[in-house]
């Protein structure tokens, strides 16, 4: 049987600057991701793709912000900023993906709307801290505070106030079923983009979104354990993990088993703010049956898959 294989790849991979974020800079930055795919499934795994959207969703915020103060219409809830750019971004990654395909009677791309179950009890929710949106001058943080009194807002270093919302811990993929399905069809599946839509569950059993931003990387890691995927696959910026990084001493990381990782994690060399997360997430995957991690950029993961670059995280 094929290896299944959860690939997580970066929202700053779409966008790559503020310069590109058009649909159409956009359009093109996701070609290099299909051309990645295609390698991928030229090496027989099946595959699932997770995406982040944190550029996108700032900029859908951003939009209905100024079309609330310029026109007065209701401000979009997160939830749905999160659902639209799952939809938009699935879409441009989805028609790149079936136009290769198609030329080579192969499988189809498809994407997954999906919602992510959070605890409503999470602690982050008391302690909101996941800046999102605009800066805002002081005035325009009072009005807002005055439409929604349970919206929470820090002051960002002198340049503004900011909105800030929790980042609760992901309990449950609500789709994982569908999405294990649609693999098992042959469809390469895109899913679980920008983390998921956080939703709590009510006591009779409906969900209802919150307005939340979830890690990337955990959802994509709890989707793989979910789905038994025998691989994870998380792309970031740099083509290995380095502790002492930035130092005279650093040092990339080839291939480190479980016990090693999460020594360096105890001992700090992960910056909460980037690294730290992915290495979370693997851990997390590996110690719930996963098989491996592979840790790289998004032009280096064939060559990982290959064995040849990157950092893998093993079990011994």
């Amino acid at each position: 049987m094929k290896e299944l294989v959860v690939v997580a790849i970066g929202g700053n991979s779409i966008i790559k600057d503020n310069a590109r974020q058009s649909i159409e800079h956009q359009a093109e930055a996701v070609k290099a991701v299909a051309d990645t795919v295609l390698e991928m499934l030229a090496s027989d795994y099946n595959i699932v793709l997770t995406h982040g959207n944190g550029p996108q969703v700032g900029l859908d915020l951003r939009r209905a912000e100024i079309a609330h103060e310029q026109e007065g219409l209701p401000l979009t809830p997160l939830a749905n900023c999160v659902a639209d750019t799952q939809g938009g971004i699935g879409y441009l990654i989805q028609q790149a993906l079936n136009n290769r395909l198609a030329r080579r009677g192969e499988q189809k791309a498809v994407t997954v709307v999906t919602q992510v179950e959070v605890d409503p009890q999470d602690p982050g929710f008391a302690h909101p801290a996941k800046p999102i949106g605009a800066f805002l001058s002081e005035a325009q943080r009072d009005v807002l505070q005055e439409q929604h009194p349970d919206w929470r807002f820090v002051e960002d270093s002198g340049r503004g106030y900011r909105r800030v919302v929790a980042s609760p811990e992901p309990k449950c993929i609500v789709e994982a079923e569908a999405i294990k399905t649609l693999t098992a069809q042959g469809f390469v599946v895109i899913g679980a983009g920008g983390g998921g839509i956080p939703v709590v569950r009510s006591p009779e059993g409906d969900y209802h979104s919150v307005d939340a931003v979830i890690d990337k990387d955990l959802s994509t890691a709890l989707l793989a354990r979910e789905i038994r995927a025998d691989i994870l696959v998380i792309t970031t910026g740099v083509e290995k993990v380095c502790v002492h990084f930035g130092k005279p001493q650093q040092r990339a990381l080839d291939v480190v088993n479980i016990a090693d990782m999460t020594r360096y994690m105890e001992e700090g060399h992960f910056p909460p703010g980037s690294m730290l997360p992915k290495i979370v997430a693997s851990l997390a995957f590996l110690h719930h049956g996963g098989k491996r991690v592979i840790i790289t950029t998004p032009e280096c993961l064939p060559a990982a898959l290959r064995g040849e670059t990157g950092t893998h995280i093993v079990h011994a």
